[in-house]
């Protein structure tokens, strides 16, 4: 039987998703968790990867329990959640667990990610850890426009974390924009698929554009030259959020 997982964490207090040798993670935090209330060892295979300190208020896993002659894979979802949110750390929040088919993938039928990057031109010390910093008044109107220029392309490469194993660079966009909310100013994108460390360094260079330190055509020149130098600073980890993971469930859950 595979399940789906559906949780949320604050990524302040870990080295990323991903399990890392000596290093406190969201896989492995949930992992030993998992396997100590199920008396088995369970391995989670995550939706995707978040570096050190960026947050997930949407996300989803998926793990497989083994049928034996004495257990059937089948568990109490309801009471797992239950038990797990008793077990985990408080800034881990379990949403659900549902049986899904057999060759559902958390990461590879994901259909869309949406994340959002806070930032503030304000002290706010309720938010330490949830924004970034910025020392100026950056123009929304001249970083939307921006943003839209974004959407008339697909190769990404000059906003990719060098020398990774991806075999492409190309990622459909279908939404940026930014919003001010209160004190902060929040920076929205959506694609099919986005590249390590792509929405941190989207974030610097358009910022780049809304302090005045960038034209949109010299923005346009950066997107089109497909180098990673070209680009503005990659933000600091903090102020990210992984929003949304989209899937068709129709075609994943398992119907009662």
């Amino acid at each position: 039987m595979r399940y789906f997982i559906h949780l949320a964490y604050n990524g302040a207090n870990y080295n990323g998703y991903q399990t890392q040798p000596g290093l406190p993670t969201v896989q492995e935090t949930i992992e030993k968790a998992l396997s100590t209330l199920l008396r088995q060892p369970v391995a989670i295979v995550g939706c995707g990867r978040t570096d050190t300190g960026v947050h997930a208020s949407d996300y989803y896993a998926h793990f497989t329990l083994p049928e034996t002659d004495t257990f059937d894979g089948k568990i109490d979802c309801q009471q797992l959640v239950f038990k797990l949110n008793s077990f985990l750390p408080a800034d881990l929040a379990i949403f659900d667990i549902f049986p899904v088919r057999p060759n559902a993938h958390a990461r590879f039928d994901a259909t869309a990610r949406t994340y959002q990057y806070h930032v503030s031109d304000r002290r706010l010390p309720f938010k330490q850890g949830l924004y970034s910093r910025i020392y100026y008044r950056p123009d929304l109107d001249l970083m939307n426009q921006g943003a839209q220029i974004l959407l008339e392309y697909e190769d990404f490469t000059s906003f990719a974390k060098l020398h990774t194993d991806v075999k492409t660079n190309i990622c459909h966009l279908s939404l940026a924009h930014w919003q001010q909310e209160g004190d902060e100013y929040i920076f929205t994108i959506r694609s099919n698929r986005f590249l390590r460390n792509m929405v941190r360094s989207v974030t610097g260079t358009l910022l780049d554009v809304g302090r005045g330190k960038l034209t949109l055509d010299g923005l346009r020149q950066i997107v089109e030259r497909k180098n990673r130098c070209a680009a503005g600073v990659s933000m600091p980890p903090q102020g990210l959020f992984l929003t949304q993971v989209e899937y068709n469930f129709d075609q994943l859950k398992i119907k009662n």
